[in-house]
């Protein structure tokens, strides 16, 4: 920087397209209170995240504007227009916001600036122009305040739908559960009713040592029994059933296919004839035939519990309401709560590939709002592909970040809506559709709060969005999800 008494008259002031409706009183102060500065070719004029001091308006020369995107200059504009302006642009807000520089400028060639300090630049604008002051507050607040409270919805819907499509996954187990139950009750009345006749002495109880050993060897059986073709097991329900019918066995239809799941056959119920005899042979079966059932419906509630478990600790995993909110996690894991809370949204059609690299290590991350990440750019690749497609989930590394990458078969984004997917508000989906926030949100949970950064690559027949994030905490952490 070159300190300058050098100014500008009131009528070059005048010249400049920001200043040219100011009154003569008005360009004779600015005219006391800015100075010219000059800054030669190839140096930084004022830096990003820096404190926001001055407020520039460009007399001569070329400048760039850039943004910093994971520790890489992006250049966003370059310019030789005369009297385009950057700097402390939001100074007239005071300590309502951070008063931080909020791009890189650039000098490409020598150039020339109408250097304001942000507090003169500030009270020029507070005095000279009350009414638009209010209507500049209430345009940057207003903005502000309805894309958060647009976030928190957006936020919500996509938990309902899930929510709703883990109600209906939860269902299934628990009705399982339910009717297992039901059952089970039933077969161990009827077991409660064979002891009774065993006590009463209808059945001999002499035996029934040996009928236990039975059937502890019918629940080993049941549990290696090979599973049958239907075919197979029809001939073999046929065969025991008309074996049952010759020995008087009420009903043998009925218990035939129980037995024959078990893996029981004929030479194996002859053993049973000769160690009970032809008199408590029914009752024998019948009692072999409750505890294979039991032990079948217990294994159906067993099943169906551990889904249970299962879908409950994705969902925590999901939310990570019991975790704290910073920590050393597995991206796997969070893809995969992720791919579970959307399994009832995923459509028959589509086939979802996970294609990880498991040997990538954990990485430090606020868990929670990267599932928000997963859970804007799954459902926006569902939402490309309709009811037919792959989504493929990758990860991998790239030098020091992690990447993960969402790739779906849908028609692909357009070059010319591409570079504005990132735009607040701005949405490809049908009114009433989308908000257009989640991909904002999800750029500003990448690239602001884990210091990342989000790419997308498109073509038809394949999108691919490329999250990057770093394996290591970065020196400089901010929990501020503002971009």
């Amino acid at each position: 920087m070159s300190d300058s008494d050098e100014r500008l008259t009131p009528d070059q002031l005048r010249e400049l397209f920001l200043f040219a409706a100011l009154d003569p009183d008005q360009l004779d102060w600015l005219a006391e209170h800015g100075r010219v500065e000059h800054r030669a070719a190839g140096t930084v004029v004022y830096a990003e995240g820096e404190e926001a001091t001055c407020f520039f308006t460009l007399l001569s020369g070329t400048v760039s504007m850039s943004r910093r995107v994971h520790g890489d200059d992006l250049e966003v504009t370059r310019t030789d227009q005369r009297g385009v302006y950057g700097g402390a642009t939001q100074a007239y807000l005071g300590g309502q916001v951070d008063q931080v520089y909020l791009n890189t400028l650039r000098a490409v060639t020598d150039a020339d600036f109408l250097v304001l300090p942000a507090e003169t630049f500030a009270h020029a604008v507070r005095t000279w122009f009350p009414m638009a002051m209010h209507l500049l507050e209430g345009l940057f607040f207003g903005m502000r305040d309805t894309q958060t409270i647009i976030g928190e919805r957006e936020r919500l819907l996509a938990l309902g739908s899930l929510s709703a499509g883990l109600t209906h996954e939860l269902n299934n187990p628990a009705g399982a559960a339910v009717r297992a139950t039901s059952a089970l009750r039933d077969r161990v009345a009827g077991m409660r009713h064979k002891l009774a006749m065993i006590a009463d002495g209808r059945l001999d109880g002499r035996r029934l040592h040996t009928l236990v050993e039975l059937q502890e060897e019918a629940v080993k059986r049941a549990a290696r029994a090979p599973q049958l073709s239907p075919m197979a097991a029809s001939d073999a329900e046929d065969a025991l059933a008309d074996w049952l019918d010759e020995q008087r066995v009420t009903a043998g239809w009925d218990l035939a296919p129980t037995l024959v799941a078990a893996g029981l056959d004929t030479a194996w119920l002859e053993q049973v004839r000769e160690v009970v005899g032809p008199q408590d042979l029914e009752s024998a079966v019948r009692w072999l035939s409750y505890t294979l059932d039991t032990e079948q419906l217990m294994a159906e509630i067993d099943d169906a519990v551990t889904r249970i478990s299962t879908l409950v600790g994705a969902a925590k995993q999901y939310s990570q309401l019991d975790r704290a909110p910073h920590q050393v996690v597995d991206v796997h894991d969070l893809l995969d709560a992720t791919l579970v809370m959307f399994k009832a949204k995923v459509p028959p059609g589509v086939r979802v590939v996970r294609a990880y690299d498991r040997g990538l290590p954990p990485i430090p991350a606020y868990a929670a709002e990267l599932n928000q990440v997963w859970t804007n750019l799954i459902d926006n690749a569902l939402s490309a592909m309709g009811p037919e497609g792959t989504l493929t989930l990758r990860t991998g590394r790239s030098g020091d970040l992690l990447t993960v990458e969402i790739v779906d078969t849908g028609p692909g984004i357009s070059e010319a809506v591409r570079p504005r997917i990132f735009e607040p508000f701005f949405t490809t989906k049908a009114v009433g559709e989308g908000t257009g926030l989640g991909l904002d949100i999800s750029y500003r949970i990448v690239v602001n709060k884990h210091h990342g950064d989000i790419r997308v690559d498109s073509v038809p027949g394949s999108t691919v969005f490329r999250v990057l994030l770093p394996l290591t905490a970065p020196a400089r952490a901010t929990d501020a999800p503002g971009r």
